[in-house]
């Protein structure tokens, strides 16, 4: 094998990696986040979880991605060990997809349908779709479909290259010599297997190289099927560098991988070349076809899954006791926003969501909270309060980041429109959370907050419409419901009528002397903080009604509503006006 032949492998190899990685990055993309969330939501049993990790790789054609995925979520607390068990077995079965389709270049016969199904003659039409699909079509479903075709004609032309470097080396001696040697040391073939996956950190071209070399004519049973079960170990490099860093319950996630291939590949071996003692096997000597090398692949791995499927609480607990006996913490820590999931936009994605989720469900609980303490002030409470409102602060500032760096890592149309959402909102929930903060320090000044009986009854008339009003916001941009998002502004204007009509009855009872200074600041200010947080209430239910009208201009909007209000917002405004209507006015 010359220098050029070497320089025609390693250029197939580069172009069958790089055409994979278009190509998942554009199957990813045409998900949108739905396999994620399925992957977090319907993993409830080890079998769903299998069902799952094969859809979500076979779609994606990466099992390396999927487990990183894993890993990630693990690590990020979204998923619980034991979930991420059966996804990462699931994994190792939706990879063999790949090998199938690569297995067409085997096929032979001279009808026109069958030379049609040959990549060769296919795969160009792919590329040409592929390209105009990118260079004319402006839809962004086009666009990532062309992605996808010119990826899977790359990674095609890429295979082609490989067969055609390879071929000679059935004519060399030392190769054919190095065959005979992992037909009769499996254990080499494993080793080899295992270290080619390992350093171009993909089983699908591993396979495909293997595929490949079918074309020199010197492969046979007894060379490929060792190699093969060491790919299945190698595979498992990617996993196990990505955790590099990572929480103990990931650290656990990735290694569950690797006992997986290994107790799988220990079993198949002893029971394959045991029955090998005692059974004649002439296959062994016969010459693989692509076709065959991805049914081994299949069949090793369906067999390993369905054998070990029902012992992978077992595999959990293997990782959980090696912790154990290190003396390393089992409790996980508070989950972070995983940097490793960013490779994957849809899948760091749904974990800001989560992020956002859990902001949102702070700062809702410390305004709630906080109104309660200017009712009745109780100490513990306004600590946890004042915990809660670090929370809000650090996710802000590590969500804030998080997205930015998203945002570079071109994500899909739809899902900049989403991170611009997020990044639009994030302040104005932390400005929630400062409001409630103050109105914790306004309850906490005994002579500040001594308010007079007619204040307490309008006080409580107007929190009434401040937990309405944010739990409608919460419940909007929580369900991204653009119809409930329009029923904020309504009563965001309600509450402006009550903190006017508030200020003017309180300036009243200053004027009469009917109320101290002190606590006539402290409601006032109340009452301004409070239309703020309406303030910002509103400002996130636009973003949310942004998403879902992208031409849509939020001060054009909010203008023509309180110019020319609707019959629908007409009739929540009437409707919130007499839910919140104000008691008489007293004096004290």
């Amino acid at each position: 094998m010359d220098f050029f032949m070497v320089l025609s492998l390693l250029g197939g190899l580069a172009l069958f990696l790089y055409g994979m990685h278009t190509m998942s990055v554009g199957l990813e993309h045409m998900a949108g986040g739905r396999l994620e969330s399925l992957l977090r939501r319907m993993t409830d049993s080890v079998w769903k979880g299998i069902l799952l990790g094969t859809m979500v790789t076979a779609v994606i054609q990466s099992s390396s991605a999927t487990t990183v995925m894993v890993v990630g979520f693990v690590n990020a607390g979204i998923l619980q060990l034991s979930q991420a068990v059966g996804i990462i077995m699931g994994a190792n079965i939706g990879t063999t997809v790949t090998a199938w389709i690569l297995s067409l270049t085997g096929l032979s016969g001279d009808s026109f349908w069958v030379q049609m199904l040959k990549p060769d003659n296919f795969s160009p039409i792919f590329a040409m779709v592929g390209i105009i699909f990118l260079m004319f079509m402006h839809s962004e479903k086009l666009k990532e479909i062309g992605s996808i075709c010119v990826g899977f004609a790359i990674l095609m032309f890429g295979m082609s290259t490989m067969q055609a470097a390879v071929e000679p080396l059935g004519e060399m001696e030392a190769f054919r010599n190095l065959l005979i040697a992992f037909s009769k040391y499996p254990l080499l073939g494993i080793l080899a297997g295992t270290v080619l996956t390992a350093i171009i950190q993909s089983s699908s071209a591993s396979v495909g190289i293997l595929q490949a070399l079918t074309a020199t004519g010197s492969l046979t049973f007894g060379a490929a099927i060792p190699v093969l079960l060491g790919q299945n170990i190698g595979t498992c490099a990617t996993a196990l560098i990505s955790c590099i860093g990572a929480g103990i319950n990931a650290k656990r996630a990735a290694r569950i991988h690797l006992y997986f291939n290994l107790i799988g590949t220990a079993i198949f071996m002893v029971l394959f070349y045991g029955i090998k003692l005692f059974v004649d096997m002439p296959f062994l000597d016969s010459k693989p076809t692509p076709m065959h090398i991805a049914m081994v692949h299949t069949t090793f791995n369906v067999m390993a899954t369905l054998i070990l499927a029902p012992f992978a609480g077992k595999l959990a607990n293997i990782g959980r006791r090696r912790d154990a006996l290190k003396g390393q913490a089992t409790a996980s820590a508070q989950p972070e926003l995983e940097s490793r999931l960013l490779a994957t936009p849809s899948a760091a994605l749904a974990q800001s969501r989560l992020a956002i989720a859990e902001m949102t469900r702070l700062a809702r609980q410390n305004l709630f909270d906080s109104m309660d303490l200017v009712m009745q002030y109780n100490k513990k409470t306004a600590t946890e309060l004042q915990r809660r409102e670090q929370q809000i602060d650090s996710y802000e500032d590590r969500l804030g980041t998080y997205l930015v760096q998203l945002s570079g890592r071109a994500p899909s149309e739809s899902e900049s429109l989403e991170i611009s959402k997020m990044m639009r909102v994030l302040g104005d929930i932390e400005r929630i959370g400062d409001h409630a903060l103050h109105f914790c320090a306004i309850a906490g000044h005994k002579n500040r907050s001594a308010f007079s009986e007619a204040a307490k009854a309008e006080l409580n008339v107007f929190f009434a419409a401040l937990r309405d009003i944010v739990d409608r916001t919460a419940n909007a941009l929580l369900e991204d419901d653009a119809a409930l998002a329009a029923r904020v502004e309504p009563l965001e204007q309600v509450i402006d009528h009550l903190c006017e009509t508030l200020k003017a009855r309180h300036m009243e009872r200053l004027r009469k002397g009917y109320c101290s200074a002190d606590a006539g600041i402290a409601f006032l200010e109340l009452l301004t903080g409070g239309a703020r947080v309406s303030d910002h209430c509103s400002n996130i239910a636009v973003c949310v009604i942004r998403i879902h009208s992208a031409h849509l201009d939020s001060h054009d909007y909010l203008g023509r509503l309180k110019a020319q209000p609707d019959t629908k917002f007409s009739e929540e405004y009437a409707q919130a006006l007499e839910t919140y209507a104000l008691p008489a006015y007293q004096t004290v």
